[in-house]
């Protein structure tokens, strides 16, 4: 048998270094907590990035975050490269697998610990969604574990379970273990898609934007930290917030509830000593997030298809106008549907009951949708022109869509498939702002002629006219019948079947 390896040897400094005022917590007690809590910590930062916070003169002294490992690491100290976002070069992180690498962090006084949500294996797939509450002036820990319990009741109804952490500072983290094949595209789609709903909501509760003057008495949901660029502080890492040290601590949900009833924040607020006699007691309540495999719903999969095969340049403005977690229009799918062979280029006019009344009249041209807001609809007598205002491209799976676009979303309003078909160019072309058609619908049919008009303040305005002959005028009745569902534009929005 191989003799074990020697583990490697770790020299601490200025032991008796005063680290916290209160309670004259010391350098020495920092690194002696980061010993003891090892077992439990360790399993949580295993193979993951890890940026470090810095303290060298304590809490009340100046901190630095620590991303590059530095220059006088021994050896043994596993790290992982990692290309900048930004610049050329590459920063190397610290890699915490074991109790000698914990205890040499702390000699730097790294008080906190803040890993990535993703392992060093894929850079891309995070293995939990986080939720990080921060309350705004007003608003306390008590008003955080209220909001907790508002994403709790959605995730319950996903099927989803999630495991609450006290940040150690003034919040709250909710941590949604997947352990599965998911991106980040996914994940932040989905934590935005919560955050923004229950600020919908709960306007008086919630907020989802960082502006803090919108965060008086209220609880930031930030969801931005399902990010490959961010870290959130570890499960038993201390904090350096405060005079006094404070750990980043699991609860169980009956915990939060008996703490918002009593209104005791010694009841969500751990010290070192707390933290380890807890743990000798219950054990580690964050275990489960390490293999329990759980998925989000099938819609933000497909943002994450999406998002990983790339999408037309030209549906980029469509893409970021929407939240497509919220609202059931189709995200852009990666140009997959522009690969299929059509015989015919396709037409659609959706009829949008948005903040006004208007058609969208939409071509299939280039692998998209180019698309036309006209406010009158598409004109059936000779010598009417009406004005027609470019929007952005469309993906063609847009050409079926019907139903309502949730409030509060751009476009938010019904939609009705009102004309669909084939067209011919009969000539011109989009890019000389002339285009001829011949229409094939089921409610229009003839030629049509859309020509671009030079506007006041250069905004892309086109006017459409009837060409050929006139085209046999629509009853009222045809122009409040979808051509697919035969729904009028009032059972569209009843059947509120698009959400």
């Amino acid at each position: 048998m191989a003799p074990r390896a020697k583990p490697p040897e770790v020299k601490f400094s200025n032991l008796t270094k005063l680290f916290f005022p209160e309670g004259k917590f010391t350098k020495g007690e920092v690194i002696g907590y980061y010993v003891k809590v090892a077992p439990y910590i360790l399993p949580h930062l295993k193979d993951r990035p890890v940026t470090l916070i810095r303290f060298p003169d304590g809490v009340t002294g100046e901190k630095f975050y620590e991303k590059n490992v530095p220059s006088f690491a021994p050896e043994w100290i596993k790290t992982h490269a990692v290309s900048r976002r930004r610049q050329e070069g590459k920063t190397n992180y610290i890699v915490i697998n074991d109790a000698a690498t914990l205890a040499w962090c702390a000699n730097l006084a790294a008080i906190e610990l803040h890993p990535f949500l993703h392992h060093t294996k894929n850079l891309d797939r995070p293995t939990h969604v986080v939720f990080d509450f921060d309350p705004g002036d007003g608003a306390d820990i008590f008003t955080c574990a209220k909001v907790a319990f508002l994403v709790k009741e959605i995730l319950d109804g996903l099927n989803l379970d999630a495991f609450p952490k006290v940040s150690g500072s003034k919040g709250i983290q909710l941590y949604v273990p997947l352990n599965t094949q998911v991106t980040y595209d996914t994940t932040s789609a989905f934590a935005k898609a919560m955050a923004e709903l229950l600020q919908q909501k709960h306007p008086d509760l919630v907020v989802s934007k960082m502006d803090k003057l919108q965060r008086r008495g209220r609880v930031l949901i930030d969801w931005s930290q399902n990010s490959t660029s961010k870290t959130t502080v570890a499960v038993y890492s201390m904090r350096g917030k405060r005079n006094a040290p404070f750990i980043s601590m699991p609860v169980t949900w009956d915990e939060l509830k008996r703490a918002m009833k009593t209104k005791k924040t010694s009841a969500l607020s751990f010290s070192p000593a707390d933290a380890l006699k807890r743990l000798n007691k219950i054990g580690d309540l964050f275990e489960p997030i390490l293999k329990k495999k759980q998925s989000l719903p099938n819609a933000f999969a497909k943002i994450g298809r999406a998002a990983a095969t790339g999408i037309s340049p030209s549906l980029k403005k469509y893409q970021a106008k929407r939240n497509f977690s919220l609202t059931a229009e189709p995200p852009p799918d990666g140009g997959k549907s522009a690969k299929k062979k059509q015989k015919e280029s396709r037409f659609v006019i959706q009829k949008h009951d948005a903040s006004h009344l208007h058609y969208d009249f939409r071509l299939e041209m280039d692998g998209t949708l180019k698309s036309w807001a006209i406010p009158k609809g598409v004109p059936t007598e000779l010598g009417v022109k009406r004005s027609a205002f470019e929007v952005e491209d469309h993906p063609l799976n847009y050409m079926k869509f019907e139903g309502t676009i949730p409030k509060g979303q751009y476009g938010g309003g019904t939609v009705m498939v009102w004309d669909i078909g084939t067209y011919e160019l009969l000539g011109g072309d989009i890019a000389d702002g002339n285009l001829k058609l011949m229409l094939h619908g089921k409610k229009l049919k003839g030629e049509w002629h859309m020509f671009r008009i030079r506007s006041e303040d250069d905004k892309p305005v086109w006017l459409i006219a009837k060409s050929g002959v006139a085209a046999k005028p629509i009853s009222s009745r045809q122009n409040d019948s979808s051509v697919l569902t035969r729904r009028s534009m009032a059972r569209i929005a009843k059947d509120n079947d698009a959400q």
